[in-house]
C-alpha cells in the first residue's frame, strides 16, 4: 500500500477538461477545480474499418435518448475520415483525432460544424499517423506514430511545435505540469517493442526523461494525487499485459502490478475500471493498490468485445463500447456504479471506441 504525500488539484482539472465543456478556452489548470457540471449529452466515436473512410461521430441526448448516428456528416455533408482513434472536448470545441486521414478535426460542440481540419503531416506531406489527444492550459497535445507530439493552440487552432519522443507513441496524459507519453513501438514489433514513457517539460516543450516500464506501453491516466498509471500490452504472447504506477513527483516507476491484466481502463474517483481481452472486468483501487472487485458487471450483462471504457464524471456512470465481431455496428452500454446496466445505445457505429460527455 502506498503512502500518499502529494496532492495535485491540477490533475483533476486536466481530466475534467477532456470530458466536459468549459469556458473560456484557456482555463487556468492551476486553480481549484469547480464542480463538474452535469452532462446532458455525449458523443460516440466509431473508428470504422481500414480503407473504409467510414469513421463516424454520433450524438446522444441523455434526457430523451435521441440519437443522431452520423452527427458529423449531417452537419458537414462529408465523411469524418478513416480510422478515428480519439477525441476530447475542450471549451466549446470537440477535437477528433483521425489517424488514417492524418487530421485533427475541430468541431463546434453544439452544432457539429467543422471549424478546422488540422493536417498532421511532416515536411514532406507524409502522414504522422496521429493517435491520442490531451489538453492543458489552452493547448491540445497530440501524439503520433511517427514519434512526435504536436502542440496545438486551442484559440488559433495552429500547430505551435513538435517534440520527438520514442517509437510509435500510443498514449499521453498531463500530470504535475508535465506531459507523459507512452512509446509503444507497436508498428515495429518485428524488431522489438519500445518499453518507455517519455516525460516532456511543457514550458520548454522538450523531452527531459524516459522511464522504462515494460514492452508495448499504451494508455496512461492519472489518479487524484498525480500518480500516472500505464497499461503495457505485452507482446500478445509470452509477455502479458500489466498495470504500472509512475510518480509524477519523482518521475520514477514506483510499482508494477504483475497480476493485473489490462486491455482498456479508465480512472474515476481513484478507482480504475479495467476491461481485459479475456472478457474480465475488474475494479482496481488506486489508494489501496489492489483489486476490489473481480467482476464489475453484477447483472449478467455480456460484452462481446470491449473496445473502450469512459466515465461520466458528473455521476460516475461507466460506459463500455462493444465492437461485437468488428464487422457489424457496435453498441454503447451504460452501467451504474454498482455494475448494473442502465441503458444501451444499439448499433451506434462500426467499432465504437470513445465516449465523451458535455
Amino acid at each position: 500500500m502506498k503512502t500518499k504525500k502529494y496532492f495535485f488539484s491540477l490533475v483533476l482539472v486536466s481530466l475534467a477538461l477532456v470530458f466536459t465543456a468549459c469556458e473560456p478556452e484557456d482555463i487556468d489548470s492551476e486553480k481549484k477545480p469547480d464542480p463538474i457540471p452535469e452532462a446532458t449529452a455525449l458523443f460516440v466515436l466509431s473508428e470504422g474499418s481500414w480503407n473504409g473512410n467510414n469513421s463516424t461521430l454520433a450524438n446522444y441526448t441523455l434526457s430523451d435518448a435521441t440519437l443522431v448516428k452520423d452527427f458529423f456528416f449531417s452537419a458537414n455533408n462529408r465523411a469524418l475520415g478513416e480510422l478515428a482513434n480519439d477525441m476530447g472536448v475542450y471549451g466549446s470545441k470537440l477535437y477528433v483525432v483521425v489517424n488514417g486521414s492524418a487530421t485533427v478535426e475541430v468541431v463546434n460542440v453544439k452544432t457539429g460544424v467543422s471549424l478546422a481540419q488540422i493536417a498532421m503531416v511532416d515536411e514532406n506531406r507524409v502522414s504522422r499517423q496521429p493517435r491520442r489527444i490531451d489538453f492543458y492550459k489552452g493547448k491540445a497535445y497530440v501524439c503520433s506514430y511517427d514519434g512526435t507530439v504536436a502542440k496545438i493552440d486551442t484559440a488559433s487552432l495552429k500547430i505551435e511545435g513538435y517534440v520527438t519522443c520514442g517509437t510509435n507513441p500510443d498514449g499521453l496524459c498531463v500530470a504535475n505540469g508535465k506531459l507523459y507519453v507512452s512509446n509503444s513501438g507497436g508498428l515495429n514489433y518485428a524488431d522489438g517493442y519500445d518499453n518507455t514513457v517519455s516525460v516532456v517539460d511543457l514550458e520548454s516543450f522538450t523531452e527531459i526523461k524516459k522511464i522504462t516500464v515494460d514492452v508495448n506501453p499504451g494508455k496512461l491516466m492519472t489518479d487524484s494525487e498525480g500518480d500516472v498509471y500505464v497499461a503495457t500490452m505485452g507482446n500478445y504472447g509470452d509477455i502479458p499485459s500489466k498495470l504500472h504506477r509512475i510518480s509524477s513527483a519523482t518521475d520514477e516507476l514506483i510499482e508494477s502490478f504483475n497480476d493485473v491484466r489490462v486491455g482498456k481502463f479508465s480512472i474515476h474517483d481513484d478507482k480504475a475500471y479495467i476491461y481485459n481481452y479475456d472478457n474480465t472486468f475488474k475494479v482496481f483501487d488506486c489508494k489501496t493498490e489492489r483489486i476490489v472487485s473481480e467482476n464489475f458487471i453484477t447483472d449478467g450483462t455480456v460484452i462481446q468485445a470491449g473496445y473502450g471504457i469512459d466515465i461520466n464524471r458528473s455521476n460516475g456512470d461507466v460506459y463500455v463500447t462493444d465492437a461485437k465481431n468488428y464487422t457489424v455496428l457496435g453498441d454503447v452500454l451504460c452501467f451504474d456504479k454498482e455494475g448494473k446496466l442502465k441503458f444501451k445505445i444499439e448499433e451506434v457505429g462500426l467499432n465504437p471506441n470513445k465516449v465523451v460527455f458535455y
